[in-house]
């Protein structure tokens, strides 16, 4: 990554509203990239559910595990965005790790799910999991480059959706 790039975690209103705009910017993304990923995005995170998950970003990041962060280029433009949660006492779960398409290429989204890695480390977790679509090949080799593993569904999903998703895990305690 560019020594240009900084990670913040998002706590402030301004940085909190950059990464709401960057996860909409997601969803759009996912929308638009094939038929299965907006099938996939409209089971999961229909336009209502995800309004509720925007506006609750800001008591998100009062949660003593886990963190968002903000990605930004050196003139402090928001490029990308990523999250993390606890699933379980040993899980946490990586969400929503996007940049922007001026920005891809640089790897922002590396150093983004490295300090997610890390964050889920010092909290104590024993693992760390996530998911994405089948067909966002460039996501899947960023995972199996950072050490993640392929594994079974973690979360109950829909039977239709099961065969378009992967699952990765990596045990970091």
């Amino acid at each position: 990554m560019s020594d240009a790039v900084t990670l913040t975690p998002a706590v402030t209103d301004v940085e909190l509203a950059e990464v709401r705009r960057l996860c909409w910017d997601y969803r759009a993304f996912l929308l638009g990239h094939s038929d299965i990923n907006a099938r996939i995005t409209e089971t999961f995170y229909p336009v209502p559910k995800y309004e509720a998950l925007m506006a609750g970003l800001a008591q998100a990041h009062a949660r003593p595990t886990g963190i968002m962060l903000l990605a930004q280029d050196a003139e402090g433009t928001a490029i990308g965005c990523g999250m993390s949660h606890a699933l379980d006492a040993q899980t946490s779960e990586i969400k929503r790790v996007f940049v922007a398409p001026e920005a891809r290429g640089k790897g922002v989204a590396s150093t983004l799910c490295t300090a997610l890695v890390d964050r889920a480390r010092k909290d104590g977790f024993a693992r760390v999991v996530l998911d994405t679509s089948r067909n966002l090949t460039g996501a899947a080799a960023l995972y199996d480059r950072l050490g993640f593993t392929r594994r079974g569904p973690y979360q109950d999903i829909p039977a239709d959706l099961l065969p378009h998703l992967l699952f990765f895990e990596k045990t970091i305690a």
